[in-house]
């Protein structure tokens, strides 16, 4: 494998990660990155591998002795110092992020996202070890705009939306709406790494994604999940699509939301990892203000492209509107837009997003029905017990 180099023209030597929450989404997609692309070695630390499984068997990979699976859980588990020291950085992955778990479990979601994340950090900064840490875009909470009135031309204004990671003040609902409780507990923790950088010289990133999307994404529910889950936007709408019924739209689906590709995002992971000294000490905004829809309209596209995907017709109504309380229970808010603003990640890494969300869709929903669709009918298929 060629000598990589970083974006100031130095050759980048191997390092060896630890990354906790190795086994989800976003971990399965960056090591593969660093598997296939770098020389990089992995300890890889999650409760669950399935999404790993194709990197970690056979042990003919090439690959093979540069990725470790420690199945561990970070809340009760003594080894966990002794893999952040073993490792030259590690990658904080770990967190409860689905927003209908925020109402209905806000104790879990506030202990996963902050207390868990303690320690973590703690060795970090006692070890003297390098640490990017994934918090979220929910810490912007809501807009200033979306207090101005819904007439008010100022809401087309960007200084009233667009989400700055050094200057948008982090907006949140009252004490009673639990939705906020993940938010808080994120934000929480970023201003506990920003102290031990400024206190304690702890070298860290922080990343907020902005709705990344792709293969691996979520679960089926009562396929690889809780029959009962409710997983994010993307993964619900694909189960219903999958399911033929209609796509439920909370409160008429008019939140604004921006969606990157996970492919696309991982790319502005690697240049953090491999380039230290242009992300430490930096917060990243990570995601595509280009690829901007309502809930609505994202409904719309994923019932058309899925329509091509599968040679199957629309339903007849494809969608259905809900109440926030129907869906997700008492105690649900939500923030109006999230866009974000790309001035630092653009100027200190040169990253920019390069897929458009009818292609990201297309790719991802083609993995969704070639990988679900024939199980979704076997499982329908079966009697209901009485």
């Amino acid at each position: 494998m060629a000598t990589r180099m970083d974006l100031d023209g130095r050759p980048i030597k191997p390092m060896t990660i630890c990354m906790i929450g190795a086994g989800g989404f976003i971990g399965s997609h960056l090591c593969e990155k660093l598997m296939a692309e770098t020389p990089h070695k992995v300890l890889a630390l999650d409760v669950y591998n399935d999404k790993i499984k194709h990197l970690l068997e056979p042990d003919s990979v090439p690959w093979a002795d540069r990725i470790q699976f420690h199945r561990l859980n970070i809340k009760n588990d003594s080894r966990l110092e002794a893999l952040i020291k073993m490792a030259d950085l590690t990658i904080n992955l770990a967190a409860i992020c689905t927003p209908a778990d925020y109402n209905t479990r806000p104790l879990d979601t506030i202990y996963s996202n902050f207390i868990d994340a303690l320690p973590v950090v703690k060795y970090c900064s006692e070890n003297n070890k390098r640490l990017i840490h994934f918090s979220t875009c929910e810490v912007y909470g809501k807009t200033i705009g979306s207090f101005l009135p819904k007439d008010s031309p100022l809401r087309q204004d960007p200084a009233y939306y667009v989400l700055k990671e050094d200057d948008s003040p982090c907006i949140f609902g009252s004490i009673e709406k639990q939705r906020w409780s993940y938010a808080c507990a994120k934000q929480l923790v970023e201003r506990l790494i920003y102290a031990e950088g400024a206190e304690n010289g702890l070298d860290f990133t922080i990343v907020r994604p902005f709705n990344w999307i792709g293969p691996r994404m979520d679960f089926i529910p009562g396929i690889d999940g809780p029959s009962e889950g409710v997983p994010r936007v993307l993964a619900c709408f694909s189960n219903n699509l999958l399911r033929r019924e209609p796509l439920k739209l909370v409160d008429g689906g008019q939140s604004q939301r921006t969606f990157v590709y996970i492919k696309d995002a991982i790319e502005a992971v690697l240049l953090m990892i491999e380039n230290p000294d242009r992300a430490n000490g930096q917060i990243f905004n990570v995601g595509n203000p280009n690829n901007e829809v309502t809930v609505r309209q994202l409904a719309e596209m994923m019932t058309e492209v899925y329509s091509k995907v599968s040679g199957e017709p629309a339903l007849e109504k494809p969608t259905v509107d809900v109440s926030s309380k129907e869906f997700y229970g008492e105690g649900y808010d939500d923030s109006d837009k999230r866009i974000p603003d790309m001035t630092i990640i653009n100027s200190q890494l040169g990253w920019n997003p390069k897929t458009s969300l009818w292609d990201l869709l297309d790719s991802t929903l083609t993995y969704q029905h070639r990988t679900y669709a024939e199980a979704i009918k076997k499982s329908m298929a079966k009697p209901t017990a009485s």
